[in-house]
């Protein structure tokens, strides 16, 4: 199924240091954390390439309770995972050298069992050589109502392009429907149909670590994306998922980058 262009737009965004954080040590076993969503009263996350299909459930403190593997399924490069009320889905589609022809996000309910893949290729690219700055990689994950929505990891332009599909079982080729500039490179999304706030992660060359926010995502459309960046302060990081708590909080994670842990941050937007 070719889904269609609605749109192709380039946004700029706001800078602001109206942030702080909390930091808490999460178990080395998440030491390449790359998805972040709510189970109960727990956080639940999973490793990108060289993992198990193993979701991980840890508590707001950093406390590691349990593990469930997902025998019917393949991690080759789980990127992140999004949620509605009665599915989740992963994106295994991590691609950071424009060679994969296998991109899949698979559906699951939330007792865990597979319920079926949705099949992802993008229309524009017509090669699968090597190439370590290609624009078919994409970390960021996100249910908006019926759809999903994939943020791209974009090494040629360090802009973000915005592929938008059914939540549903089916082969999809992909357009962009819009364009972020974000000028770094989207490592994880995630929206608040309550708040209708988009929230994403990313860095850029220099190791610079960013958040965004994008409030009134649905109803100011996305011909007119209001993107807010923040910095984030840290060191021997890579964020990697992220978490709308509400408003003004979140959770994000990074990968253990050589510090010995991966981390856990609660973020606090200042009023």
């Amino acid at each position: 199924m070719r889904y269609t262009i609605l749109f192709l737009l380039v946004f700029s965004f706001s800078f602001s240091q109206q942030l702080s954080f909390k930091t808490i040590n999460l178990p080395k076993v998440l030491e390449e954390t790359s998805g972040l969503e709510i189970y109960e009263d727990y956080l639940i996350t999973h490793n990108d390439s060289g993992d198990k299909p193993i979701i991980y459930f840890f508590t707001p403190k950093g406390k590691l309770i349990k593990e469930v593997k997902l025998d019917k399924l393949k991690n080759k490069d789980w990127e992140d995972i999004a949620a509605d009320s009665t599915h989740y889905y992963i994106a295994d589609t991590g691609n950071n050298f424009g060679t994969r022809e296998n991109l899949i996000i698979y559906i699951i309910d939330r007792e865990f069992n597979s319920k079926g893949k949705i099949k992802i290729k993008y229309e524009a690219q017509t090669t699968f050589s090597r190439d370590p700055r290609n624009e078919f990689d994409a970390e960021g994950l996100a249910v908006v109502g019926e759809n999903l929505m994939l943020f791209s990891k974009n090494r040629k332009t360090l802009q973000s392009q915005i592929y938008v599909f059914p939540k549903t079982q089916g082969d999809y080729s992909l357009i962009p429907q819009a364009l972020l500039d974000t000028e770094s490179l989207i490592t994880a999304a995630d929206y608040s149909e309550e708040e209708d706030l988009l929230a994403l992660t990313g860095y850029n060359y220099r190791g610079e670590q960013f958040f965004y926010t994008a409030k009134n995502f649905i109803a100011n459309g996305l011909k007119k994306i209001d993107l807010k960046r923040f910095n984030i302060r840290v060191e021997s990081a890579q964020i990697e998922a992220v978490k709308i708590i509400n408003a003004n909080e979140f959770w994000i994670t990074s990968e253990s980058e050589g510090n010995g842990f991966p981390r856990l941050f609660q973020l606090h937007l200042k009023p």
